[in-house]
């Protein structure tokens, strides 16, 4: 039987590097959520369509195809209609538009099967914003990991800097606020911790420590 670990958490918590290192250290396979999300967004940007609940929003959705699968290092590649656009997704653009994607219903009932049958086959750790609360629910351990928008930001400030991109650290921060507002407050599957999550704060601790911990909570707990 497979275990399903789910990992929730405001965006720029790390929940990508720290739920892959992880992943790899136990063995299990690493899928990372957001990165589906961040690809619809991206098919919407590339249409035209705006990212509100509608028709076109919904033809876009039977236009295109998502899909998860792995290189034969056991990373993580995202197709766009068998495009890898894995490196693609990975700006701030990209992070505004998934939060407001991620809020249209038909967007999350298109990828809710993909992301239950992938637990379902393999040992996983799942990272989102609503792994524990509304995807997987009966995940054998729910972690809530989290980090001060300060935090995140100023990782986020830095991740950017050294990838050679011209950024400033308040406009980062204003995003990381942003988006914690409109992952908490939007109508379907808003951010939270699930009841039964483990509580995992990482603002005073490093990215090796962070993966330590969380680690050592799954493995105290599955």
């Amino acid at each position: 039987m497979s275990i399903a670990i789910a990992i929730d958490g405001p965006a720029g918590a790390g929940k990508s590097t720290i739920s892959k290192s992880a992943a790899k250290q136990l063995g299990f396979i690493y899928i990372d959520t957001g990165a589906l999300y961040r690809t619809v967004g991206l098919a919407a940007s590339r249409a035209g369509v705006e990212p509100v609940e509608g028709k076109e929003v919904d033809d876009l959705l039977s236009k295109i195809t998502v899909e998860l699968t792995f290189n034969d290092k056991g990373e993580q590649v995202v197709l766009l209609d068998k495009e890898d656009v894995s490196g693609l997704i990975r700006t701030p653009e990209a992070s505004m538009m998934a939060s407001k994607i991620s809020a249209i219903p038909s967007v999350r009932a298109y990828l809710l099967d993909l992301q239950r049958d992938m637990a379902k086959k393999n040992n996983v750790i799942m990272d989102g914003r609503d792994i524990g609360t509304v995807i997987l629910p009966d995940a054998k351990v729910k972690i809530f990991l989290t980090a001060s928008p300060e935090a995140r930001a100023e990782r986020r400030y830095k991740e950017l800097v050294e990838k050679g991109m011209d950024v400033k650290y308040e406009d980062i921060l204003e995003d990381v606020k942003t988006r914690d507002y409109n992952d908490m407050h939007r109508e379907i599957a808003p951010l939270k911790q699930a009841d039964d999550a483990i509580l995992a704060d990482t603002t005073e601790i490093d990215l090796q420590g962070s993966i330590d911990l969380i680690v050592k909570i799954i493995k105290e707990n599955s």
